[in-house]
């Protein structure tokens, strides 16, 4: 098993009076690791997927709450968004079942917040999961296996099963864009056909490290701007893509309204483009170094409760770098070049207006980046 960095921000909010709640997309390993952390505790586990469980729960009274849980002093409910009115009887074993710590799961931000954020408003602590971050799969491996797999890594991605499993990625990943990236999405939007979804997911794929206009998606795929736009917020309530709006403050000619598109997985991304050509001979190996190297910044700051914005930069005049960070009156600019030679400068202008801290991120020094 790869310990994952979470485990530990979860405990400290043990036994606090709330209902903690973790939420990411399916197959990451959330039910595993809070399997593994109750794995001392005599626990109770119930399934959301479970249609009795669902129907006992959201029928379920203060009473009948009682009796389910018992003496029990842990209640894990796992795909909780599958409840009807899990929020109120959340609620009500926050407020009338004293000394039992819930902890519940669900790999829908969308679906988990309409049934829990207003009944749970002051009573939980939310946590977001991720697939393996390169840290946690290092301090599992080791230096040596973690820096021999690394290119590996930016084929088929970090997922728990991908990793586990060497020799049987690509069915793995098949398996999970086939099963979780279409039927779960389209299920939760309550639409039929897949094309549509296939065609923006696709387009997003090809386009990684360029901003994104929805008008030209809309235009490509065939349906209206605003349709498109649905589609993607779809896709980053399901964790599947998120966005990088772009950095504005000082300059005149800065672009303001543009985003740029990034997915949380190298091997999805791949699978959806099909192509798990060897590294070295990829024609996108930028493309797929600043996929992986934004996303797992974004894991690092979400588990580190970090408070720091990431953005991308540029201008009318093609100037543009490629990805910025600001916490408090700091603003650190990086630019992801795979190749340790490259030599890059940053903008005069951007140099005078902001006074940024630099650093080129490539192979050698990316640990950097990712731990900062």
């Amino acid at each position: 098993m790869i310990f994952r960095d979470l485990a530990k921000n979860l405990e400290e909010k043990w036994n606090k009076g709330k209902v903690i709640v973790l939420i990411g997309p399916r197959q990451v390993g959330k039910t595993t690791l809070i399997n593994f952390i109750l794995k001392d505790k005599d626990y109770l586990f119930l399934d959301g997927d479970d249609n009795t469980v669902a129907d006992i729960l959201a029928n379920a009274n203060t009473e009948n709450l009682k009796s389910i849980i018992g003496n029990y002093k842990y209640v894990f409910i796992d795909e909780v968004q599958r409840i009807p009115n899990i929020g109120l009887k959340l609620k009500i074993m926050v407020d009338q079942i004293k000394d039992v710590q819930v902890i519940v799961s669900g790999s829908s931000s969308l679906d988990i917040n309409n049934v829990t954020q207003e009944p749970l408003t002051g009573r939980k602590f939310e946590f977001q999961m991720f697939p393996v971050s390169w840290q946690e799969f290092e301090n599992s491996v080791g230096y040596i296996k973690a820096e021999q797999q690394l290119e590996i890594r930016l084929l088929y991605g970090m997922y728990p099963d991908v990793i586990n499993n060497f020799g049987a990625e690509y069915e793995i990943l098949k398996n999970l864009v086939s099963s979780y990236l279409y039927k779960d999405i389209l299920a939760l939007a309550g639409i039929r056909k897949s094309d549509v979804l296939e065609k923006i997911l696709r387009a997003l794929a090809l386009q990684i490290g360029s901003e994104v206009s929805y008008n030209e998606l809309a235009q490509l795929v065939g349906v209206d701007k605003n349709t498109v736009n649905n589609y993607i917020n779809l896709l980053e309530k399901s964790y599947v893509v998120f966005r990088l709006t772009s950095f504005s403050k000082n300059i005149r000619n800065e672009i303001k309204a543009n985003k740029k598109i990034y997915f949380y997985d190298n091997g999805v991304l791949n699978m959806l483009i099909g192509n798990f050509t060897t590294f070295q001979l990829r024609q996108d190996k930028g493309a797929l170094w600043e996929n992986f190297l934004v996303s797992e910044r974004m894991k690092q700051l979400s588990y580190k409760q970090s408070i720091a914005k990431s953005f991308f930069w540029r201008t009318t005049t093609q100037q543009e770098i490629d990805y910025i960070e600001t916490n408090a009156d700091e603003v650190s600019a990086y630019e992801f070049k795979w190749a340790t030679n490259k030599k890059v400068k940053l903008p005069k202008s951007f140099m005078d207006a902001y006074n940024p801290s630099f650093l080129v991120v490539n192979k050698d020094n990316f640990r950097e980046f990712l731990n900062k």
